[in-house]
């Protein structure tokens, strides 16, 4: 009984994660976010609704979030 339990943070401090469930994540949130935002724009009439525009708004999303988390 002489050991300190941890507490929440201290679990979370050491937790290293699985790299692919950030990854997944990432692309389904970016993918969600491309979509909503591809979709906006289109009632703007600022851009065309389509697979391939939601598609490349998603990977830009992707990318970018990539990089700003490696920092």
């Amino acid at each position: 009984m002489s050991e300190e339990r941890k507490g929440l943070s201290d679990g979370v401090e050491e937790s290293r994660g699985d790299p692919r469930v950030l990854l997944a994540m990432n692309a389904v949130l970016s993918l969600w976010l491309g979509w909503t935002v591809v979709w906006g724009l289109d009632i703007l009439e600022v851009l065309e609704y389509g697979m391939g525009t939601v598609a490349g708004v998603s990977l830009a999303i992707f990318a970018l979030t990539y990089v700003v988390v490696l920092q």
